[in-house]
């Protein structure tokens, strides 16, 4: 879907505070979008790191609803903690890649004053990801949260298996005693999942991809799913905790008979990507696809 670069005016800048050259990044950033004729602001964890004391914004989610796009500078991990929050507000995120491998992060440190003069000029292209909710039930009541990448169950800090069952739609489908289970989105694909075995699966197909992590059992593999499925975990295991987490942080501990549900979101992340930048180019740039013969 494109966009209108008139409608972009105001434009909000986070980063990866962790990362010293991201400050400079940051203002680089806003020096190239002030000659634009473009509004900055910063949220006030990045203005401290960049030194910035002009249009700084109360929060994160104050910068989400007050500007027209994101510029996100640092890896996947930043991408995905300001995904969530402007998923809720509507507006669109560019990453720009000050981390290491990185397949959220469109824009490269070398491509910025490009990227941004090209934005300017309307050539880009905002894409719908969607993303997963995951609904937990306990004994204590039931509490949701939603992802980008995934929802990771897994044993934590023992090193025993845990044991789960699993039902798609309320058909069982297994049970599986493994090290953990992923539920990762499309975008997600690349991320946990693949280094578990998981498919590299495009970004705008509708499925949501289950991988079991170290399966005991060796017919056990990955299973791709439609994304319109529900699908339903219940934990089994009596003797021990296991842990939930979205896109990589923690958010509860999960015990026997605790159940999960996971499904698609009613809200998805708009992501920026310029022209002639695509998802199938970065897995050639990131993977060195070359086509060559071996």
């Amino acid at each position: 879907m494109k966009k209108r670069a008139a409608s972009i005016r105001r434009v909000g800048l986070v980063a990866n505070t962790e990362k010293p050259r991201t400050a400079a990044l940051v203002r680089q950033a806003a020096k190239i979008l002030g000659g634009l004729g473009r509004e900055v602001m910063l949220d006030p964890d990045t203005a401290k790191h960049c030194r910035w004391r002009r249009a700084v914004a109360g929060s994160l989610e104050a910068l989400a609803s007050g500007t027209d796009l994101i510029l996100v500078f640092g890896g996947d991990g930043t991408m995905l903690r300001v995904a969530r929050v402007a998923a809720a507000c509507g507006v669109p995120i560019l990453g720009v890649n000050a981390g290491h491998l990185g397949f959220l992060t469109a824009m490269t440190v070398a491509d910025l004053a490009e990227t941004l003069e090209r934005i300017d000029a309307g050539r880009f292209v905002i894409e719908e990801r969607a993303m997963l909710e995951a609904v937990v039930t306990r004994p204590s009541g039931t509490t949701s949260w939603t992802a980008l990448n995934d929802f990771v169950l897994s044993r934590g800090v023992s090193s025993r298996l845990i044991e789960v069952e699993v039902s798609v739609n309320g058909e069982l489908l297994t049970r599986y005693r493994c090290d953990g289970l992923i539920a990762s989105s499309p975008t997600g694909s690349t991320a946990y999942s693949l280094s578990a075995g998981g498919s590299i699966v495009s970004p705008d197909a509708d499925v949501m991809v289950l991988t079991p992590i170290c399966p005991h059992t060796l017919s056990i593999r990955p299973i791709v799913l439609s994304l319109a499925s529900t699908v339903g975990v219940r934990m089994l295991s009596t003797r021990l905790e296991a842990t939930m987490t979205a896109d990589g942080q923690v958010l509860s501990g999960l015990e026997a008979g605790d159940t999960v549900l996971l499904r698609r979101a009613a809200r998805s992340v708009r992501l920026l990507r310029p022209e002639g930048a695509s998802f199938f180019s970065t897995l050639r740039r990131k993977f060195g696809w070359s086509g060559g013969k071996v």
